[in-house]
């Protein structure tokens, strides 16, 4: 039997889909089961107190995942030893740790853009992910790109390039005057490992939502 509202509405709902689809094709089988009619009602509870345990399993694995997610840290040791993409999906984690509505889109061809999501406030931000096992640096090259297609491809508001290794200068510099934002190894380990959120680790405004700016030429 239902046990609360919510499994009394769904099964009502679902009586009552039964009965007028019986109703409307009327054939044989359904005036059957229309003269069995005492049939339905355990039937209809039946599926809709299955419908009703999926929806709060899911619910249930929802919370966990978030509670698992607040209390999230990762050491360096443990992202330099992931490979691409679970660096990727590391990064859309912490994302989400930080009230980010993050996905991971990376793939080939994903017009620089390994992680998208969007914060409390509708800002869209888009990361770009690059994961070093030898050391290695961030060139210009890549903020160009991500410059160049965070804004007009996937809508962004923030655009970031992480990385567990470093950057050169000409990208930091770069990065810094054109709002492409930029975390190298020791930005990472605040964020990641002693906790700091995203929004702090870049140092965003807490309520107002950049503009992106126009791509520019990059020769």
């Amino acid at each position: 039997m239902p046990r609360d509202r919510a499994e009394w509405i769904a099964a009502g709902v679902i009586l009552a889909v039964v009965v007028l689809a019986l109703v409307q094709f009327g054939s044989p089988i359904a005036g059957a089961l229309l003269r069995a009619w005492y049939v339905l009602p355990p039937m209809a509870v039946g599926v809709g107190v299955t419908l009703v345990v999926r929806w709060q399993r899911r619910a249930a694995t929802e919370r966990a995942r978030a509670v698992r997610l607040a209390s999230l840290r990762l050491t360096l040791e443990e992202l330099d030893a992931l490979d691409p993409t679970d660096f990727e999906l590391a990064v859309r984690d912490l994302m989400a740790r930080d009230g980010i509505a993050a996905r991971h889109v990376g793939q080939q061809g994903d017009q620089a853009a390994d992680v998208i999501g969007k914060d409390t406030i509708g800002r869209t931000f888009v990361a770009q992910c690059k994961h070093t096992t030898s050391g290695g640096r961030v060139t210009s090259r890549v903020m160009y790109e991500v410059n160049g297609t965070a804004g007009p491809a996937h809508g962004a508001d923030i655009a970031v390039v992480v990385t567990n290794g470093t950057f050169t200068r000409d990208a930091r510099a770069w990065g810094d005057r054109h709002r492409v934002y930029w975390i190298d190894r020791d930005r990472l380990r605040q964020w990641a490992e002693d906790g700091a959120s995203l929004q702090r680790t870049l140092r965003l405004p807490a309520r107002s939502r950049p503009r992106w700016p126009a791509s520019e030429p990059t020769a």
